[in-house]
Parts: structure tokens; C-alpha cells; sequence
């Protein structure tokens, strides 16, 4: 009701205050709510047990800034002129499509700087270990772009493939004592066939109802990797799984009597930082295998089918195109990167239990996907930069951290709902010089 009055004073050209102060008024009520069991209470150790620390300063905190901050959003909405923001978007496309084309001519520059990132004067183990992980959430990233930015499908349950990989890599590795160049494509293949598994219960459903069912897709598994504890050791845990090796060289201080080490082979002294770069390297690679191949891909038949699937299924079925292909091939592509992650992530961490694959994952690749612009490739660089990085550089307010990234989200779903570079030039684009369409052109 309060918008339904705020658009008829908006058309006599007032504002009605009354409506809008109602409307942040309710909107502080319900956030007093929710902060007082949120923010307002907390346990806390004393001797003999635990205490309760009462913190009514942060609910008044949260309780005004929820107000001023709905009340800033009304009077906007209010206010806002059609035609300044369709003058905004459009400034924003032009933006986001100059920051394309110079990616084009920047990305190999960027890839030099991320190559020589490691042997930089300010460079240490901190920022390679924070590079490594902006980079595998790049790599994630760049996967479910496949999915939802090029297929418009949404999915919520991508940790479930990131999972699948993992566990793919630990068990095979630690049971079977491969290695990691064995045990990297192996997991790739069975997340693929996860992400054919979920392809198959969906393909009817778009919209929310394929959110839903891929958000218990990724539940399942999660509770299947906590429960099941005879194969996957429930939530202990898989520990001591194998790290990669320099072509057969462990990076380690010691080795058996006939062998040889990274360090001894190179002469070099041993230090902790030849893993450190390496994995950097390892997951600079894959990422840049799975951009190289999303870009070509989506210049093939299958990247434009799933290009049309995107924009109008029922167009999509009238032009010949299976949707039942495109969207598997896009399930099982997908989470075949997924999986590829996942394995990274297993041997880098040495340790992986199912508290490491919650949906909070998932929001958050998901996340990167969005606030980039879904199918832009280099806004999933920034956004991966902003979120992983920015957050991990702020680690010290750990408390505040999901507060930002959630105010972050609000106000990029206000200001810019398709994401910072949501502009996408065409895949093709129809010579009209050629004579075909001239010809066109002049008959009747």
C-alpha cells in the first residue's frame, strides 16, 4: 500500500513523506526482531560454563541504519526519473562495453602480471596463498557462468559438483595411491556425471523451481558426504591426501634413500614457498584452460544453442535445438570445472570434510557470477577480486564480513540488477555488406 501511494504522489508530482516513513518504519520493526536474537544476545565462556553478554548497542545500530537505509531506498524510488535511469543503463552498457573490448587487448597483460605475481618485491607466502584462492574462485566462477550466465540456467547447488571433485580426488588418491595428474581428469569425469545426474530431474523446470530443486541437489549431497561414514569418513573427515608433484619431484625437506626432491634436483635450497608457487601456478593454469575453453566454446553450435536457450526456450525449440541437449551438455560442462576445482582444492587444503561444501559456497560463486554480470568472463575476474580478495584483506572485522557482502549484494541489486558488466556483444553478427544480404535487401 505504502508503494501504491508513493507512485500516486510520485504522478501528482509530490512525495508523500507519510508513506515513507511507514514503509522504514516497518522495516526498522522487523530488524528489531530479528537483532535482538541475532546480535543483541550472545553466549559467552565464564567459569563454571557459559554466560549470557547482552549487546543493545548493535541493535540500536542495526535498527537505525535498517530505517535510514529503507528510507533512502523509498525516497529514490520515489523520486527517480524513467527516463534518468534508462540514461544511467544505458551509460552503464557503454561501459561495461569499452571494459570488454580492452580486455581483449589487457587480458594478456594481465596474465603476465599474474604469471610474475609470485617473484614481485612485495610478494609473499600471504598474498600467493590469498592469489591462489582469488584464482580458484575465478576458476569456480568462470564454471557456473557456463550454467547460468551463457545457459540462463540457475543453479544453487554448484558446491555439489565442487564436492563431488574433491571427494573424487581424496578417495582415489588415498585408497588407490594415485596421483594427481590420474586422479585431476577422473574427477572432472565424475563430476560431469553428477552434473548429468541433476540435468536429467530438471529439465522441465525453469525459473525458481530449478533454484529450488538444485539448492536440494546440493543439500543431498552434503548429507550424504556427512552420513555416509564407512566410504567417506562422515564429518572426520579425509586427511593426508597426497599433494602434486613437480613431474615426479615432491616438494619436500626429505626422501627416501635413491630419490630426489624438488630442491635437491634444482640444487636449490628447500623452502615451504616452491609448493606455495606451484599451486599458484597449478590453478593459474587451470583457469586460464577453462576460460580459454568457455570462450571458444561459446563461439561453437552448442555455446549459441545455449545462448538461444538463454533468451527464449520456446524460440530455442522452433529453431531445431534440442533443449534437452543443450542443457545437459551445459550441466555436465559445468560441473565438469566444478569437479576440476574441487580436486585443487583437496590437495591444496590436504584435508577436506563436508563442512568445507555448505550453500554458503554455492551463494557466493553464485554471487560472483552476478555482481560481474552473468555471462561477462572478465566481470567474473572483478568480482572474484572484490569478494574473495576484498574480504580476506578485511579479515581482522571477521564479525562485519558478512554484513558487507551482504549490503555489497542489496546495493548492487539496486543500482545495477544485471551486474556491473552485464553487456554482451552478439556471438555473430550478420555480414550485411555480403552480397546475399544485399540481395536481400533489394528484392521485394
Amino acid at each position: 500500500m505504502a508503494v501504491e501511494a508513493g507512485k500516486r504522489a510520485a504522478l501528482e508530482g509530490t512525495v508523500d513523506f507519510q508513506a515513507i516513513l511507514k514503509e522504514a518504519g516497518l522495516a526498522a520493526l522487523v530488524a528489531f526482531g530479528l537483532a535482538i536474537s541475532i546480535v543483541g544476545v550472545r553466549t559467552v565462556t565464564i567459569p563454571g560454563g557459559l554466560g549470557l553478554e547482552y549487546r543493545w548497542e548493535w541493535v540500536v545500530i542495526a535498527v537505525v541504519g535498517v530505517f535510514l537505509g529503507r528510507f533512502a531506498l523509498a525516497y529514490r524510488r520515489e523520486t527517480r526519473s524513467p527516463g534518468r535511469r534508462a540514461e544511467r543503463e544505458e551509460a552503464m552498457d557503454r561501459i561495461g562495453a569499452q571494459v570488454q573490448r580492452m580486455a581483449k587487448v589487457a587480458g594478456p597483460l594481465l596474465v603476465v602480471l599474474a604469471i610474475a605475481l609470485p617473484w614481485m618485491p612485495f610478494s609473499n607466502r600471504y598474498i600467493v596463498d590469498i592469489a591462489t584462492l582469488v584464482v580458484m574462485y575465478i576458476m569456480l566462477g568462470w564454471g557456473l557462468n557456463i550454467v547460468v550466465g551463457l545457459a540462463g540456467l540457475l543453479d544453487l547447488g554448484y558446491v555439489a559438483f565442487y564436492a563431488v571433485g574433491a571427494y573424487s580426488y581424496a578417495l582415489i588418491a588415498v585408497y588407490f595411491d594415485l596421483s594427481f595428474w590420474i586422479c585431476l581428469p577422473l574427477a572432472g569425469l565424475f563430476a560431469a556425471t553428477f552434473g548429468v545426474l541433476l540435468g536429467f530431474p530438471v529439465l522441465r523446470l525453469r525459473g525458481d523451481y530449478l533454484a529450488i530443486v538444485t539448492l536440494g541437489f546440493g543439500e543431498i549431497i552434503r548429507v550424504v558426504l556427512l552420513n555416509w561414514y564407512e566410504f567417506t569418513r562422515g564429518p572426520d573427515g579425509i586427511s593426508g591426501i597426497p599433494r602434486p608433484s613437480f613431474f615426479g619431484l615432491p616438494f619436500s625437506r626429505r626422501v627416501q634413500e635413491g630419490e630426489q626432491s624438488f630442491h635437491t634436483f634444482f640444487g636449490l635450497d628447500f623452502s615451504s614457498m616452491h609448493r606455495i608457487v606451484f599451486l599458484y601456478y597449478l590453478i593459474l593454469a587451470l583457469a586460464l584452460i577453462t576460460n580459454l575453453f568457455t570462450m571458444r566454446i561459446r563461439k561453437l553450435p552448442v555455446g549459441r544453442a545455449w545462448e538461444a536457450l538463454r533468451e527464449d526456450e520456446i524460440a530455442c525449440r522452433s529453431l531445431g535445438i534440442n533443449p534437452t541437449n543443450t542443457k545437459l551438455t551445459a550441466f555436465a560442462i559445468g560441473a565438469m570445472f566444478g569437479g576440476f576445482a574441487g580436486s585443487f582444492f583437496a590437495t591444496r587444503q590436504g584435508f577436506i570434510s563436508p563442512e568445507s561444501f555448505t550453500f554458503v559456497e554455492s551463494a557466493v560463486i553464485l554471487a560472483i557470477v552476478v555482481l560481474g554480470g552473468m555471462g561477462s568472463q572478465i566481470g567474473v575476474v572483478i568480482a572474484a577480486v572484490v569478494l574473495i580478495g576484498g574480504t580476506e584483506l578485511f579479515r581482522e572485522l571477521e564479525q562485519f564480513r558478512m554484513l558487507a557482502f551482504g549490503g555489497l549484494m542489496v546495493l548492487i541489486m539496486v543500482w545495477r540488477p544485471r551486474g556491473l558488466l552485464a553487456h554482451r556483444d552478439p556471438t555473430m553478427l550478420l555480414d550485411t555488406d555480403s552480397p546475399s544480404a544485399t540481395a536481400g535487401k533489394s528484392s521485394p
